[in-house]
């Protein structure tokens, strides 16, 4: 079923890439290359692709976690990157790019524990049988 609760946590999570892929044009971490909106567009496939796997739990746990640990990764170069900015953060706008791999984290956070919930609820009902 897609209208579960951790659809609409997981759907956020998406949102959330795709508000960093919208806010995240201005600046680059490694030079030419086009990490952050690489690593976005990883983040909605991955994200898709959890909500698409609703009939199997632990297929849709696991891709949560692997795009939990992309966000982590992503949040710690967002914050080397506003660390070493020349000037400081003076600017909200400089302060922005970090908040979203964060909430994308808690997010899925609270998908998995929906998830988790949805599966020990259909192995009680299996034990009734």
């Amino acid at each position: 079923m897609l209208q579960r609760i951790q659809t609409v946590w997981i759907f956020l999570a998406i949102l959330g890439a795709i508000f960093l892929f919208v806010t995240g044009q201005d600046f680059s971490l490694f030079g030419p290359v086009p990490f952050i909106s690489v690593v976005c567009v990883t983040l909605v496939l991955l994200g898709f692709l959890g909500i698409l796997s609703y009939k199997e739990r632990k297929r849709q746990i696991l891709l949560n976690n692997i795009s939990m640990g992309i966000n982590a990764l992503l949040l710690g170069l967002l914050a080397y990157w506003i660390l070493t900015l020349p000037g400081g953060i003076d600017f909200p706008e400089k302060g922005i790019e970090p908040f979203f791999p964060l909430l994308s984290i808690i997010c899925l956070l609270i998908a998995n524990m929906f998830i988790r919930k949805d599966e020990r609820l259909v192995k009680s009902v299996d034990r009734l049988r």
